[in-house]
């Protein structure tokens, strides 16, 4: 009787196979995502698009921001973090006192995005517009101190 095959041996060796695979496969994914968001610090995904480049003295971040004014966007600074955001309201009025709309489907629409910029800026030298339904803002580079500090030891 211990002739007999056994339905269940080659299972074991397949699920370990499978647990090699995933692991694999979720180690490539953590690598992928760990080299997106270095930059991107947004907690969730944006309809924003934006570029950053570097321009030798100074960073340039542009983003498209269609239908925003100027007031509408509120930009900071924090440390090397840029944080851009922006809301557009729209009065929702069905059959209201303004009854020149037939339809009126445009609504609020905010957005929020974070980026980690990759070398200190002069904050005080950062400059922003938008035109045309695009942001820019320029962020010149901070020069490297020369300063040495010396350090008591203890």
């Amino acid at each position: 009787m211990a002739d007999r095959p056994r339905p269940f041996d080659g299972i074991e060796e397949l699920l370990d196979r499978l647990n090699r695979q995933i692991e694999t496969a979720t180690k490539s994914w953590e690598t992928q995502l760990d080299n997106r968001s270095r930059l991107d610090l947004s907690t969730s995904g944006s309809e924003m698009q934006l570029d950053l480049a570097d321009e030798d003295d100074e960073f340039v971040v542009t983003v498209d921001v269609p239908g925003y004014e100027s007031d509408d966007l509120e930009l900071r600074l924090t440390g090397e973090t840029l944080a851009i955001s922006g809301t557009r309201e729209r009065t929702e009025e069905v059959g209201g006192e303004d009854e020149t709309y037939l339809r009126r489907e445009r609504k609020a629409q905010s957005f929020s995005r974070q980026i980690r910029l990759p070398e200190p800026v002069d904050k005080d030298a950062v400059q922003a517009s938008v035109n045309n339904g695009i942001l820019t803002v320029r962020l010149p580079k901070r020069e490297p101190s020369e300063e040495a500090h010396s350090i008591d030891i203890e």
